[in-house]
């Protein structure tokens, strides 16, 4: 009967350290197991492999061959698994800045991909060929060609300001934004529409259109306006009080966060990764 691999390893181990208590302590075992273990190995091959001299156990010099033997096997087995997890390719991740940045990063340390592959980031809002990426986070509608779809979170926006734009004007209702200057943004629209009153005349719109949520984001925590940003992605800024979102109207959708992969992809890595990302999404507060 051949002897296991993890007997071998806790006999190669023994005869290192020169007591069975000391490999105990460094394989995290007890004394009685290892000596067990000895034991056994030694009935599976035939002939002690340890003499007693006192108090300590010394190895024969026919051991001293086999752990040096072994060490070499072992060596080559570890040789072999750090050649092959360098080996995994990376799972390339391609998503908005924003996402990335505020949703995404907090979280992202707390994930393993599969055979430990390493996650290559690239940060960008345009929808790249299939073949540059394995998992893409995009923003629409759904219906993309040749894309398997996970339906992530829908995009929300509400009036985030600086709180101290408010010492010496409220905005307790839709209309009062005609007291302040809006950030740019292609939904401000939308959003009175949600709120069932029409747009009121007179709002004043600052003259630098920053287009990126993140910019909006700074350029309202600077005090220069009221942004039209997610509650759900800057909830730090509005924790922190950095923003205040004074009126309740949340606008959601109809475009929503998607994970894209390639239609039929059936590695473990890619899907492994949306799954994760749909489970963080679960235990994502709801503003």
């Amino acid at each position: 009967m051949r002897p296991s691999v993890e007997s071998l390893r806790i006999f190669e181990m023994c005869v290192r350290v020169g007591s069975f208590a000391a490999a105990a302590d460094r394989l995290a075992l007890t004394p009685a197991a290892v000596s067990l273990r000895i034991r056994t190995l030694e009935a599976e091959l035939g002939q002690h492999l340890f003499t007693r001299v006192s108090r300590r156990v010394v190895p024969t010099p026919a051991a001293m061959t086999l752990a040096s033997q072994v060490r070499r096997a072992l060596d080559g087995v570890n040789d072999a698994l750090n050649e092959f997890h360098a080996a995994v390719a990376p799972l390339r991740v391609t998503m908005p800045a924003t996402f990335a940045s505020r949703w995404l990063a907090p979280r992202l340390s707390g994930y393993r991909a599969p055979g430990g592959a390493a996650i290559e980031l690239d940060i960008s809002s345009d929808l790249r060929d299939p073949n540059a990426f394995d998992v893409a986070i995009r923003t629409g509608r759904g219906g993309w060609d040749q894309l398997d779809e996970y339906p992530l979170m829908p995009l929300d926006v509400t009036p985030m300001l600086a709180p101290r734009l408010l010492v010496s004007q409220t905005l307790a209702a839709p209309e009062d934004l005609t007291k302040f200057d809006l950030l740019p943004h292609p939904d401000w629209g939308k959003w009175f529409a949600r709120t069932e009153r029409p747009m009121p005349s007179g709002l004043r719109f600052a003259a630098v259109d920053y287009s990126l949520f993140e910019l909006i984001a700074s350029a309202a925590v600077a005090g220069q306006g009221v942004g039209l940003l997610s509650p759900t992605l800057f909830r730090p800024l509005l924790d922190d009080g950095l923003l205040v979102a004074p009126l309740p109207t949340v606008l959601k959708g109809p475009d929503w966060y998607f994970a894209l992969i390639q239609e039929g992809d059936q590695r473990p890595a890619p899907r492994d990764f949306c799954g994760w990302l749909l489970e963080q999404m679960r235990q994502t507060p709801v503003p």
